[in-house]
């Protein structure tokens, strides 16, 4: 269940972010702010049902970010990651799961 609550709040942010871009890039019109507007507040939403402390559900999901991220980067971009994207995306992910299975008794 958390890493599924993980991954919707990292699309949902990254939504929130690239329909921007997008529109500042000129690929897009001013209407995507809208959606993108809807998104982030998603995120926000999707952030506030992890039941951990904030400080450590945001360290713990910036794992899932960014392996997230290199996703899009293959999936929307059509840019496959380098084998160091990997590799970050990894360490990422390890120090993530560090943090949330740390004994906290």
């Amino acid at each position: 269940m958390a890493g599924g609550l993980f991954l919707l709040t990292a699309i949902a942010e990254i939504l929130g972010c690239y329909l921007p871009w997008m529109w500042l890039k000129g690929k897009a019109g001013a209407w995507v702010l809208l959606p993108a507007a809807a998104s982030l507040a998603l995120f926000v939403w999707l952030l506030s049902l992890h039941p951990a402390a904030a400080g450590r559900v945001y360290a713990a999901y910036g794992g899932v970010y960014v392996a997230t991220a290199l996703a899009w980067l293959w999936v929307v971009d059509g840019i496959r990651p380098t084998a160091w994207d990997v590799a970050g995306a990894g360490i990422a992910l390890a120090g993530m799961a560090i943090i949330v299975a740390a004994d906290r008794s």
